[in-house]
């Protein structure tokens, strides 16, 4: 077996079902692979609705919420790939990414894990695709602001390393749970996931634990979609808490051999983060709850933007909406391709049955306008997809 793909799944069974769809197509392009999904006690009945869906897709229900590192290291423990691919629900791959992975880890035997250029939905590159190693004095200049303010100083920029060429492969230091391509014989030898993280921080502390075993991590600029955060509430204090409760507890883990004169100040630091992003998160949600009018670019077949036209219809997003008639061969470019004005609009839909997922990746990364989020219609599930709903 060449790769096993691990998706842990907590009540988000339409994302994940979407995840599954561009998964199993990329899997398609290589030699072999096996998906583990790992349902942990979903209340949204997940299993049962996605079981049918995909036969070949392996479904463990835990009858209770394992969490984040005890559900992907079960489902370690039973795959059999040469490489391991940690993936959340929450996301979508191309056609061709499993294969780029494969191809690298296969020619790159130094390379202990692989994270990928990661998307949000508005075509944005999510930093934490790559990120340095939170020593000391990089979290103080994180949590300090001085990150912020020198972003692409090699000194101060170190968390999120913004000096580098985001379109350019480079060795990096922590690799983002939201897809973690490991290589078995690094995870053998520097264990498995740390169960005392019961979510966040376990990616940062496994992907160290493969530093210290001698390999080395990449990032490698292949783009997948991470809608980020589907299956948590952000605006939630139990979220603020978890987050913040697992940079302790690295910090803990790692370096506790630190006098307190440094320890306390950098645990003071992140508590007091901890508060002041849960006060932001709460305004940021109730600004968001006020953004209900949905302007839409809709490309796709003739037949499915009537379907699209009727589910907005239906939802009530009544909005202004401009619908493209076309599919990858006679309209490549898609939205891209028309000039119109961007600032009327802030979401674009793409028919997936007209578009690869490769194709949406790339025009999403190079969306010409800010703020202008990717939603997903598909006529084999009647879904619409935005990072924030789920109309059917």
């Amino acid at each position: 077996m060449k790769l096993s793909v691990v998706i842990v799944n907590y009540n988000v069974k339409h994302y994940l079902e979407q995840c599954l769809i561009s998964v199993c197509k990329a899997a398609g392009n290589i030699p072999s692979a096996e998906v583990i999904v790992v349902d942990n006690a979903s209340s949204d009945g997940s299993v049962e609705y996605l079981e049918k869906r995909f036969p070949n897709v392996r479904f463990i229900a835990s009858r209770e919420n394992l969490g984040f590192a005890r559900g992907n290291n079960l489902a370690i423990k039973e795959s059999k790939g040469e490489y391991v691919l940690l993936l959340n629900p929450d996301t979508i791959v191309s056609e061709n990414t499993f294969r780029h992975f494969v191809d690298f880890m296969d020619s790159h035997p130094d390379a202990g894990a692989c994270g990928a250029y990661m998307l949000h939905s508005d075509g944005v590159f999510a930093l934490e695709s790559r990120r340095g190693l939170p020593t000391p004095f990089v979290a103080f200049c994180k949590m300090s602001g001085l990150t912020s303010l020198f972003p692409k100083s090699h000194l101060f920029g170190k968390y999120y390393m913004r000096y580098l060429d985001e379109f350019e492969v480079n060795p990096i230091e922590i690799i983002s749970g939201a897809f973690m391509f490991l290589r078995r014989q690094a995870l053998d030898k520097a264990g498995l996931l740390d169960e005392d993280f019961f979510m966040y921080g376990e990616d940062i502390d496994l992907s160290y634990r493969i530093l210290k075993a001698g390999y080395r991590n990449y990032f490698l600029p292949s783009p997948i979609l991470h809608y980020k955060g589907e299956s948590t509430t952000k605006t939630s204090y139990r979220y603020t808490h978890t987050f913040y409760r697992a940079m302790q507890l690295f910090f803990k883990k790692h370096y506790s051999h630190y006098s307190a004169l440094i320890s306390l100040p950098i645990y003071a630091a992140i508590w007091g983060r901890a508060f002041l992003a849960y006060v932001g998160n709460q305004f940021r949600h109730r600004r968001a709850l006020k953004r209900n009018t949905l302007n839409c670019i809709v490309v796709g077949s003739e037949t499915v933007n009537r379907d699209i036209a009727s589910l907005l219809s239906r939802y009530g997003a009544k909005g202004k909406h401009l619908f493209l008639q076309g599919d990858e061969a006679s309209l490549p470019m898609g939205h891209i391709a028309e000039s119109t004005d961007y600032a009327k609009y802030n979401a674009v839909v793409y028919d997936t049955d007209a578009y690869s997922y490769e194709a949406i990746l790339r025009l999403l990364q190079h969306n010409p306008v800010k703020g202008l989020r990717l939603m997903t219609y598909s006529s084999k599930t009647g879904k619409l997809i935005s990072d924030n709903s789920v109309m059917m």
